[in-house]
This record gives structure tokens, sequence and C-alpha cells, in this order.
């Protein structure tokens, strides 16, 4: 029997062992990148233990990606692209430096020039080489491939049947926009000792962006999408892709009797599910291992102290069935978890990648993500989410005076080291008296990630996730996530408004 033959066998009896999700994702992703490409995985684990030597960590990452995008504007199909796109990234980690060198050639010979620039790292340095993640036998989400799931006529179909719905639905729309988004993503990674682990990442997205007229003069928009790791199924279900314009309409249509905001420091109640965005830009990114790790968050060596008030409770979780930041294993090969931390308001930890989850003396939490083949690994954010309270959405709008109730947000800014920030607001009303009235135009929040949260005095009873639309952008890369939260009532936030 062949050496690798051999090799093959002793690596399938060891997956079988520990999961028989793992063994079918290791069969496939073995075609992707070793038969097709005539390598030798006896050869490639040597070689990635050989680039290893006298390194702390590290890992050859080997991906596979299929996509196809379409978007649908002026009543025509406008764009409408499909890619493929194969390559692998070696990193080897001494102390906090590490020397990553990628290629789209699945060559051994672009792998051994791979493994001579990342040497470079190690020279006079003798590390001791971290332990390999354990294995898991979860499996979060289908591994087949959306894009081959629907026919490319029935794509176009979906585009044109949103449209007409649209437009027969209310005579005042005068421009539809749509946009439909799949990927294929396939990864295996080799770790020291030949230590495999693959996973196979379906995502698809469906947008919906509605511009309505009034007639005199005033256009808006609404807009609504809605995705995850699944195939293409949900997405062409009429009464998911019909919900999807309904809510885009209504959107808009609220928006054309919006009033100028006012401004001032107020009482600001977020509505549950999309505007957890505020939580993960404001708060997460401040939580991730690398930051705090050097010192430049807001959270820095807060560890056990009370950082929110009472009752808060935040976690990142990877580990949901089919939410778009999910992932089985992260993109060193740690399988992800149900992170808490944040605890009644207590501080209880961070996100970690294995490098900054080593030097902060942490076990790594299953957050080191990557865009891909071609970038490094950072720890990232999942699903982020803030935990249930007891109160109900009626009671909280009921107990303000004079506020904003702010049902969607757009994009913002934050500053990781001070925690300040900035969100548009793209669907919000006036409360007054404990009533919800007028819809506002131009209302933005302004406030300090760390304060924000000490403000919050009331929590609901009805979390829920996004609908599967985030993605989260950090140091030029960016990677899908979730967000989540109950309806929140914080105290005195600063809005800023349009009224005079």
């Amino acid at each position: 029997m062949p050496t690798h033959a051999i090799f093959f066998g002793r690596l399938l009896r060891q997956a079988f062992e520990e999961s028989p999700h793992m063994t079918s994702h290791l069969l496939t992703t073995d075609k992707l990148f070793y038969e097709k490409n005539k390598l030798d995985p006896q050869r490639v684990s040597r070689l990635v233990d050989d680039s290893l030597a006298g390194a702390d960590d590290g890992e050859m990452y080997m991906e596979y990606v299929q996509s196809e995008f379409f978007s649908w504007d002026d009543g025509k199909l406008k764009n409408c692209t499909y890619d493929t796109d194969m390559g692998f990234g070696l990193r080897s980690v001494a102390e906090d430096r590490f020397g990553y060198a990628h290629a789209s050639e699945m060559t051994e010979d672009a792998m051994k020039r791979a493994a001579t620039t990342v040497r470079a790292v190690q020279q006079g340095y003798s590390g001791k080489m971290d332990v390999n993640p354990q294995g898991t036998n979860r499996f979060l989400y289908t591994d087949d491939n959306p894009l081959l799931a629907v026919p490319f006529e029935k794509k176009i179909k979906l585009l044109q049947d949103i449209d007409a719905y649209a437009r027969n639905k209310d005579p005042r729309v005068k421009q539809v926009s749509v946009a439909l988004a799949a990927s294929w993503k396939a990864v295996q990674i080799v770790r020291a000792g030949g230590h495999r682990v693959a996973d196979i990442r379906p995502l698809v997205r469906l947008s919906v962006a509605v511009y309505l007229d009034d007639g005199k003069g005033r256009m808006e928009e609404g807009h609504y999408g809605f995705g995850g790791r699944y195939v293409y199924d949900s997405l062409f279900d009429e009464k998911n892709w019909k919900h999807a314009v309904d809510e885009s309409i209504a959107e808009a249509d609220v928006n054309l009797t919006s009033i100028p905001s006012p401004a001032g420091e107020m009482t600001v109640v977020l509505g549950n599910g999309w505007p957890g965005i505020l939580l993960h830009e404001a708060v997460g990114h401040g939580l991730e291992g690398d930051f705090n790790r050097k010192e430049t968050s807001a959270f820095s060596g807060l560890v056990g102290k009370q950082v929110a008030a009472k009752g808060v409770t935040v976690v990142d979780d990877g580990t949901i069935e089919h939410a778009r930041g999910s992932i089985t294993v992260d993109d060193e090969g740690t399988p992800s978890q149900r992170n808490v931390l944040i605890e009644d308001g207590i501080l209880t930890g961070y996100m970690q990648d294995r490098m900054n989850a080593r030097l902060m003396g942490k076990p790594p939490t299953g957050n080191g993500r990557r865009e891909s083949y071609a970038d490094h690994v950072m720890p990232r954010m999942t699903n982020t989410v803030m935990l249930n309270g007891e109160h109900t959405k009626d009671d909280i709008i009921s107990s303000v005076k004079r506020g904003i109730y702010a049902v969607n947000l757009g994009g913002g800014q934050v500053d990781i080291t001070s925690g300040k920030f900035v969100f548009y607001t793209s669907g919000a009303f006036l409360i007054e008296n404990g009533k919800v009235g007028p819809a506002l135009k131009g209302a933005t929040l302004i406030g300090n990630g760390p304060d924000s949260l000490t403000k919050v005095s009331m929590i609901g009873n009805d979390m829920k996730l996004d609908d599967g639309v985030g993605t989260c952008g950090k140091d030029g890369q960016s990677v899908p996530v979730g967000v989540g939260q109950p309806t929140l009532r914080i105290d005195g936030l600063t809005v800023g408004g349009t009224a005079t």
C-alpha cells in the first residue's frame, strides 16, 4: 500500500472517532486540495511540520470558494458575477510575531517558497509548539452548495418577481433594487503533527430596497434583507421574499412622513434584533483579545469588574444553527463556542484567537477568523448578542416621558480605544408620554460604549437575532457576523438631530 494511502487511513480512523461530519468534510476537501492539485498529503504535512519547527504556533490554511452575485435595478439585471478562487496561507508564530505567506498556486513548489518566507520570523528563536485544538462533533449547517441548488433562470425570475410585486403593491414605488448573493467555502487547516480540520460553509443573502415618491417632490427609501448559512430554499419561498418587499415598502412609507429629529440628551429605546449592531460596534470590538492584550481597549484590565448595569449579559455565540456568523470551527481549527463576555454587568472575559490567548494565558475561544486565505487570523466576533431581561417592549416604551425609539440603525463609527461612537438611525420615532409618535429623520446616536452599558435601565424579554445580513470590517478584512438583543432602554444618550 502506498505511504499516502496509509496516511489517509490513519487520519480517517482518527476523524471517525471524533466526528462523522468532520470526516465527510475531510473527504470533500481532500478531493479539492490534494487530488485536484496532485498534492501528496503526507508531503504537505511534513512541509508544515518543517515550517513550524521551533515556532509557538501556526498552520496551513487551504481554501476553495465559489460565489455568485446578482443585482437588479431600473427594472433589469444590472450585474451578474460568478467567481471561483482557491489558495493557501501558511503562518508561523513566534511570541507576538508571525510570518505569513499565501498563494493562489496550489503546488508543492509554492508551498516550499511560502515555508522559506515564514521561517524568517523564527530566526534566533526556539519555541514550543502549542497544543492542537480538540475536535468537535457538532454540525451547525448544511454542506450543500447553494449555487448548484437553483437553476440560473430561476434566480433571474426571482429578481423579476420581486420587482413586479413591489410595483404592483404600491403605485408610489419608483425604484426597486434587489441583491442576491451566495457562496460555498470549503476550508482545511493542517497543523503540526498531521492534525487536520475541515469545514464547509454555505452562505446566502437577499436584500431588497424600495424607493417611494409621495408625488410632492419627496422620495424615501426602505430596505430589508435576510439570509444565513443554508441553501437558497428559504430565499425563494414566496412568503419570505414577499415579506421582505412588504417590510421595505412599510419602512419607506413611514419615512415619507418623518419629521426632523430633535437633538439633545434624552432617553433612547433601542428595538430588538438588528439594533444590536450598536452593541457589536461600540462594545464587541473592545472585547476582542488583541486590543486588550495591547491595552488599547476601553475594557483593558477590567475582567471581574462591573462594566455594565446589573442585568446586562452579553455573549458571543458561534454555535447558533444556520446563523450568519456561526462557524463549526474557526480559521485556526478551534471549535466555535458560546462565550459569556459580560454576565450581570461583570466583565468575564474576551474573545480570543490562539496567539493572543497564549500570550494572555487564557484558552482560545474559537474566534480566530480571516476573510480569505490571503489574510492573517485575528480575534473576531461571530454572533454577538445581549440576553433577555424581564420587561415587555410596551412596559419599556410606556416608561419614557420623552425620548427616541430607534427600531433600525444604519452605519456608524466607533473608536476602540475610547469607546466613543456615532450611529445613524434608519428607522426612529419620537416617544412622548409613553406613546410612540411620528417618525424622525436625521437622528444620530452619540455616546461611549462602556458608558452606555452602565446607563441601561430596562431590558426587554423579546431578544432576537438580526435577519442574517451583517458583515464586520476590521483592519481591511470583512467577515459575516450576526447581532441580536432585546428591546433596551438607555438613559442619557446624546441624540443628534436636524430640528431647529
